[in-house]
């Protein structure tokens, strides 16, 4: 069998939430493993996506270390969803706006 495996980088703007893991992970670059396989016997070449993992790096006395967390495309998709409506939601808000400058 054939696999083959595509790493990526995802950014959150603010601190986000996993189903299926406890606690919140902060804003920041995560590094995204996806592995697929291939398919046999079709005429062309295509791939089933088999596992998608967001790497953790750990923190306190677990600095240096790091963590596979297996997660699914629809709970990535969930996540980045919600990291960007909360960041337009911030964007616009008049508290994050600068202030006005009187031209006269």
């Amino acid at each position: 069998m054939n696999m083959r495996s595509t790493r990526s980088t995802v950014t959150f703007s603010n601190p986000f939430t996993l189903s299926g893991y406890p606690g919140e992970l902060p804003a920041g670059e995560y590094e995204l493993l996806v592995e697929e396989e291939l398919l046999q016997g079709l005429s062309f070449e295509a791939y089933r996506r088999t596992a998608t993992y967001l790497t953790v790096r750990g923190k306190g006395r677990h600095a240096g270390r790091f963590e596979l967390r297996a997660i699914t495309d629809s709970d990535l998709k969930k996540a980045l969803s919600r990291d960007a409506a909360l960041s337009q939601t911030s964007n616009h808000s008049e508290a994050a706006l600068p202030p006005q400058e009187d031209g006269t």
